[in-house]
């Protein structure tokens, strides 16, 4: 039955009974609020949250209307409802969870080998061991020298091995930290191949770490969207990873690490409001700015750009006259990009460093996409009627 809090005179359901309203799982509920759907208030047991009945009404008020095919494609596809279950990333109350842990708690100390043998759900030492990855990559673009360097028998669906493909799923993700770096196939901690190949000193190779920890996954993106849908197709899971590096190409994804580095060049460095004002005229806001999943800052900027502002006042005030203007907070491509001119990486580091972090998440997202069935939605005919 709803229950009132003692402050308030609104109805409020437990989590039990809100889902039951909603005809959904309680992991669905949680999905809800992840998404900024409905509201989860905290209750006198810092363990429970409440529901307000009238705010799950209008929500399954909202989700008889989506029975619509147009409405349901709708609330989908654009930031909408889940459509799919998954066990690996977690994004709730402005927090990202990697299998039920902190992701930024594990930016703190944890290698992204570590990380992505928790995503993979498979023993760190039987993904990534202690020899370097045969192949070796070749002049070209990220996804060319990723696909020439690369088999897919290792990790292809009929793969019966389970230790083989283990190790396969490790060396996806070195062998594209090579053609990254640009440098041999290593066994050693792609964060420190990247400090080698980059000449940074320690400090360096610890952000660097960070960066990639944060990058590892987050949920159904464009490009973790694509692998699973890759995947679900039967393909190999290097297909998924090469699916999901055509998707974090895109200027509205990755890609728009190239945009925030343009938005950086046209900066003055004596007047950097004046320069974001006249770059914010006309448009809705700036790139790299401000994340739907995140109204309140995304965890992940926040933590990679913490050190940085500290040490950089130029990098402290252009962030300060952006959110002032836009009322946005710095999202994980500005993040990326700070860090890449902080610590004088190559350019198009800050796209290098994010696919090599995401390689991580496109795996995990194949991998359990393997469980299921094949992704194969409907569209909403708007055309010509025959």
């Amino acid at each position: 039955m709803p229950w009132q809090r003692a402050d308030a005179v609104t109805a409020y359901l437990t989590a039990a009974e809100a889902a039951a309203r909603l005809g959904v799982t309680r992991q669905t509920l949680y999905a809800y609020v992840s998404r900024g759907l409905i509201e989860a208030h905290p209750t006198e047991d810092p363990r429970v949250r409440a529901y307000a009945a009238e705010a799950v009404a209008r929500l399954a008020e909202t989700r008889h209307r989506g029975r619509r095919p147009r409405e349901v494609a709708r609330a989908a596809l654009d930031w909408g409802l889940p459509v799919l279950e998954t066990a690996v990333t977690l994004i709730r109350d402005g927090r990202l969870f990697y299998r039920g842990a902190d992701a930024v708690a594990l930016a703190g100390t944890a290698t992204l080998e570590e990380v992505a043998a928790r995503l993979w759900d498979l023993p760190l030492d039987a993904a990534f061991g202690p020899d370097a990855p045969e192949g070796a990559p070749r002049g070209g673009d990220l996804i060319g020298a990723f696909a020439a360097a690369t088999a897919d028998d290792p990790t292809a669906p009929w793969q019966t091995d389970p230790a083989r493909l283990a190790a396969g799923c490790g060396a996806l993700v070195r062998l594209l930290g090579a053609c990254v770096t640009g440098g041999a196939p290593s066994a050693a901690p792609l964060h420190r191949q990247c400090a080698a190949a980059w000449g940074l000193d320690a400090a360096g190779a610890q952000a660097v770490r960070r960066a990639l920890v944060l990058c590892a996954d987050h949920e159904l993106n464009a490009s973790g969207f694509t692998a699973r849908c890759v995947a679900s197709a039967g393909a190999s899971l290097r297909a998924a990873v090469i699916g999901g590096l055509a998707a974090l190409s895109g200027t509205r994804h990755g890609g728009a690490t190239a945009r925030v580095e343009a938005l950086w060049d046209a900066l003055d460095a004596a007047d950097p409001a004046a320069s974001l004002r006249r770059q914010l005229a006309g448009r809705d806001g700036l790139p790299g700015f401000g994340h739907p999943l995140y109204p309140a800052g995304d965890p992940r900027a926040a933590a990679l750009l913490a050190p940085l502002v500290a040490d950089d006042p130029r990098l402290r005030a252009v962030v300060a006259a952006a959110e002032e203007l836009t009322g946005a907070r710095p999202a994980l491509d500005v993040a990326l990009v700070a860090l890449r001119r902080h610590l004088g990486l190559p350019r198009g580091s800050a796209f290098g460093l994010f696919a090599l972090g995401r390689s991580a998440g496109w795996i995990a997202q194949g991998l359990e996409q393997r469980q299921g069935g094949l992704i194969r939605p409907r569209a909403v005919y708007v055309g010509l009627e025959p």
